[in-house]
């Protein structure tokens, strides 16, 4: 019920953010992704409800050997009390025609609520989003994660998960 009232609460509030700033050009750069999705949805018995959020500095951005790269953080909670919490880096690639591709990879910590256990505090994220920029301020899009402690406890069963964006520039 609370993920409901929760999903609710997010379309609106995307909604008449949407109406308000659709004319604002992207001049601070910073980046407000919110998702909501499925964790662990390969997993019968441990799948849930997710909501979440991500900030990135666009104006933080790096050339590297790899490319364009930018500091994210964020976090997210699941229906069973589940807390993730990361910082790590972005790609973004433009792919043309208003769609970007975006890898990243994200250390964090994790607390498993009632949710599933990972078998450790520390996991990491590995996450790829396709978006298409709606405007120059919102984007929507989808994104695949995997979380895992790369063997570091003693178990590590790790938790394939996929989410909905609307990502809004400030």
């Amino acid at each position: 019920m609370f993920f409901k009232k929760l999903s609710i609460f997010l379309v609106i509030l995307f909604t008449a953010s949407s109406l308000i700033a659709a004319e604002k050009v992207n001049t601070n750069g910073n980046q407000l992704n919110f998702f909501i999705g499925n964790f662990d949805f390969s997993d019968d018995k441990q799948k849930a409800i997710l909501v979440g959020f991500q900030h990135q500095n666009e104006n933080l951005y790096r050339d590297t050997f790899l490319g364009n790269v930018s500091p994210i953080s964020g976090g997210f909670v699941t229906e069973n009390s589940a807390v993730y919490v990361y910082t790590g880096i972005e790609w973004n690639v433009d792919m043309g025609e208003k769609i970007l591709f975006t890898p990243s990879f994200a250390p964090g910590l994790y607390h498993e609520g009632d949710g599933k256990d990972l078998g450790h505090v520390l996991e990491f994220k590995s996450e790829v989003q396709f978006s298409y920029a709606a405007s120059n301020n919102t984007s929507f899009g989808v994104s695949y994660n995997h979380v895992s402690n790369a063997s570091l406890g003693d178990k590590n069963p790790g938790a394939n998960s996929y989410m909905f964006n609307f990502i809004k520039n400030f």
